[in-house]
């Protein structure tokens, strides 16, 4: 049974992961961090996991975590990730980072998209993209895997099939993408308010999304050709991002 800990586990993301790892026959969830959680039990804040976990929400203290888990999931923003991921991963732990900190393999394009230095080079190179349809094999070996992001995801494997069999041009490649208010996250933003969002449906990150580098260095890693692509994000008025 591996003995996982969740860094950043009261959020959306956190609370998917909880979901998903309670029917996973060999791990259990020993540990769940949260600062502005810190006290509360986990099935306070998430109702629908009442009865499946025994546990409350701590700071993130990484030498006491050190000793309780094997695997971590780093659910914490852009940026955040960064120090804690590069702690547990020297410290010869199993990583899985779902911010995009360890998403972009050039720290120059890291910084150009998210306005951060990467601090921790070295890891950063020790990450595999974790993308199971291409990258399987090396998920298998890593200690370290980038969970890619919900956009990409979409886009890459709906692309893959057609660009590894040469049925579509490589050129002016147009992803129109849609997406639910969770993917934003639990932060308040009058932008995501219910009467800003019902009824309603709407461009954003207009050719300045983040998500489209991601997608660009994974196509041009499967036709080892640099690409170039037309990402527009949509708005849904729904719940799942």
């Amino acid at each position: 049974m591996t003995k996982v800990a969740i860094c950043g586990g009261s959020g959306y993301t956190g609370s998917e992961l909880l979901r998903l790892l309670r029917y996973h026959p060999d791990v259990e969830v020993v540990a769940v961090t949260s600062e502005r959680s810190a006290g509360k039990r986990v099935d306070q804040l998430f109702p629908h996991l009442k009865g499946h976990y025994n546990l409350e929400f701590v700071p993130l203290k990484k030498e006491r975590l050190l000793e309780q888990a094997e695997l971590f999931f780093l659910a914490l923003p852009h940026g955040a990730s960064q120090e804690a991921v590069d702690y547990f991963f020297r410290a010869g732990k199993r990583v899985i980072d779902l911010s995009a900190d360890y998403r972009l393999k050039d720290p120059r394009t890291y910084k150009d998209w998210y306005g951060l230095e990467h601090s921790f080079k070295g890891t950063l190179k020790r990450a595999v993209y974790g993308l199971p349809e291409l990258h399987r094999t090396k998920i298998k070996r890593a200690r370290l895997v980038a969970n890619p992001g919900c956009y990409p995801t979409s886009a890459i494997l709906g692309l893959y099939p057609a660009l590894k069999g040469g049925i579509i041009e490589t050129e002016g490649i147009v992803i129109d993408s849609k997406s639910g208010t969770s993917g934003a996250g639990r932060k308040a933003d009058v932008a995501y308010n219910f009467c800003e969002i019902n009824e309603s449906f709407r461009a954003y990150g207009i050719a300045s999304h983040r998500h489209t580098p991601e997608i660009e260095q994974e196509i041009s890693g499967i036709i080892k050709k640099e690409v170039t692509v037309n990402f527009t994000p949509h708005l849904l008025p729904v719940n799942r991002g």
